[in-house]
């Protein structure tokens, strides 16, 4: 492995207000929350510290959650304890808003936006939002306490999102409310305070205002002493950094396409010189595929880590993006000569599958970003998306922030390979090279960390993944794949060749925080099944 100088004067930041994010605002307080046991846990702990407001953004939502399954309030659901705090606290503001699921998507679901209303009591805000493009889902999932305290990653609220470190095989606590367990997933989330909290915020507000034509004043200001939400069990990975901001959100009438996710990942792709660890619950976006294939093809260029769950749970994700993924991967190992690429997926300490739902992206010991962004076509310009991003610039004020980030990136692959995080930085310091690590059977056990191998595929799942079906770039494609198919093709080399956009392009607009179109009405009638262009989880 390269010695790689962190005193290049060569690199310049890669968060770039209006190019790769949209606002870069200062946390005094970061972490990271790996897991659903544990972001719940710390859910919990800022919500019954909530004084002023809390505002939920989310892809789906059940009132029936559990945020303390196994402790002291495991008998109390989601919608037992919002209707506590507000019955303690009327001036509470409780604010929730949830993508308008349409069938079939919904179709599993065993709860309506009518049976949550009724489960959260009449007091508590609750709104779906059917105002996006046909065929785009809201996916951001941001929870904001108080403008104070803020998550955001790739957990939402529901029945089965919880689960531990441990992944074990057959745990009782893993349980749905019809009395049937439910299989180990991994997410992560990240925590912030200070003024990213107050940004998430605004953006919370940006999307309620989108969603429902009302304006929300942000809250007051506590009096001196006002209680801390950040939840007390919540030990901070870092202090005192800017927080960068990144978004998807569709084309629509009076608003070009966000695309600041997209631009960050080509960023990092491009950028990084010695490890490009990636884990997301899909790969089906030919863009990054060929950013990836490039820095693949160089002599001395990075290598690259992707952890992806091994086989999706469902059919129709079995056929759109596990489809899509076998040409990208086939892509990037028939372009790496150098065998600097591997593509794993986890699995429990019995060999049973882990549902990767995390998205997770750590560039060299430079960039980590935790968020809602797939690695498919529709995250990165159709639905709406938010990541935030930590970087760290060279030169010795930023060594505390960069061997941070690099204890994550190698605390997650230990914890996947099912080893301590010691052990493989021991490991990865004496052998300088992370694919060394990965391929020694005495460190990492095949059983637990295993190549994804390409399944066997019928004339259908070939003719999806010709055609990126259910996975849209846009919506200019939405309902065209055959434009869908030629725009794809010519994608990754024009993005990835971009510098900054020049203005007035469709790639990076930087929206006005007075510019809002008013809300279209969506009644069911008008809106037709998404099942063309799939879904996001």
């Amino acid at each position: 492995m390269r010695d790689l100088s962190s005193h290049d004067p060569a690199d310049a930041a890669w968060l770039r207000p209006g190019q790769t994010c949209w606002r870069r605002e200062p946390a005094s307080r970061i972490a990271l929350l790996h897991d659903g046991a544990a972001y719940f846990a710390a859910a919990r702990r800022a919500l019954l510290q909530a004084r002023r407001s809390i505002l939920l953004i989310g892809w789906s939502f059940d009132p029936r959650v559990r945020l303390d399954p196994v402790g002291e309030a495991e008998r109390e659901s989601m919608a037992d304890l919002l209707r506590r705090l507000k019955a303690q606290r009327p001036d509470l503001a409780i604010r929730l808003l949830i993508w308008d699921m349409p069938w079939p998507i919904s179709a599993g679901n065993d709860h309506t936006p009518d049976s949550v209303r009724a489960a959260l009591g009449p007091r508590i805000d609750f709104r779906i939002d059917g105002t996006l493009p046909y065929g785009a889902c809201q996916h951001q999932k941001i929870l904001v306490v108080d403008d104070r305290v803020a998550f955001c990653g790739g957990g939402d609220f529901e029945v089965n999102r919880w689960d531990t470190q441990a992944h074990r095989d057959r745990d009782p606590r893993r349980r749905l409310p019809s009395g049937d367990t439910y299989p180990p997933r991994h997410d992560v989330m990240m925590a912030v305070d200070g003024a990213a909290a107050s940004a998430l915020g605004d953006l919370a507000r940006r999307r309620w205002l989108d969603a429902t034509g009302e304006r929300l004043a942000p809250p007051e200001a506590g009096p001196e002493g006002f209680a801390d939400p950040w939840p007390d069990t919540v030990t901070p990975l870092l202090r005192d950094v800017e927080v960068g901001i990144a978004r998807t959100e569709p084309a629509r009438a009076g608003r070009a396409a966000i695309r600041e996710n997209e631009a960050l990942y080509l960023a990092g792709i491009r950028s990084a010189r010695r490890i490009i660890y990636l884990e997301n619950q899909y790969f089906t976006a030919p863009v990054i595929a060929e950013a990836l294939a490039r820095r693949l093809a160089e002599p001395e260029g990075p290598e690259i880590v992707v952890v992806l769950t091994e086989r999706s749970p469902n059919g129709f994700d079995r056929l759109t993006m596990d489809g899509a993924r076998r040409g990208l991967i086939a892509r990037l190992r028939g372009a790496d000569p150098h065998r600097r690429l591997r593509v794993l997926a986890p699995r429990t300490p019995a060999g049973g599958p882990i549902l990767v739902h995390s998205k997770v992206a750590v560039f060299d010991d430079r960039l980590l970003r935790v968020g809602s962004t797939n690695l498919n076509n529709r995250s990165l310009g159709l639905d709406t998306e938010c990541d935030l991003a930590v970087e760290a610039l060279p030169g010795a004020p930023h060594d505390l922030r960069r061997a941070a980030i690099a204890r994550v990136r190698d605390g997650l692959i230990a914890h996947h390979a099912g080893c301590e995080r010691g052990v493989f930085e021991a490991a990865l310091r004496q052998r300088g090279s992370v694919r060394a690590v990965l391929d020694d059977a005495a460190l990492v056990s095949r059983a637990r960390l295993c190549a994804v191998v390409a399944s066997r595929r019928g004339p259908l799942a070939r003719l999806v993944e010709a055609w990126h079906l259910g996975d849209p770039a846009g919506t200019d494609d939405l309902w065209r794949p055959w434009r869908r198919r030629r725009a794809l093709s010519l994608a990754a080399p024009v993005r990835e060749r971009s510098s900054p956009p020049r203005a007035g392009r469709v790639r990076d607009p930087v929206l006005s925080e007075t510019s809002h179109p008013s809300p279209r009405p969506s009644p069911a009638r008008e809106r037709e099944p998404v099942a063309p262009s799939g879904r996001n989880g």
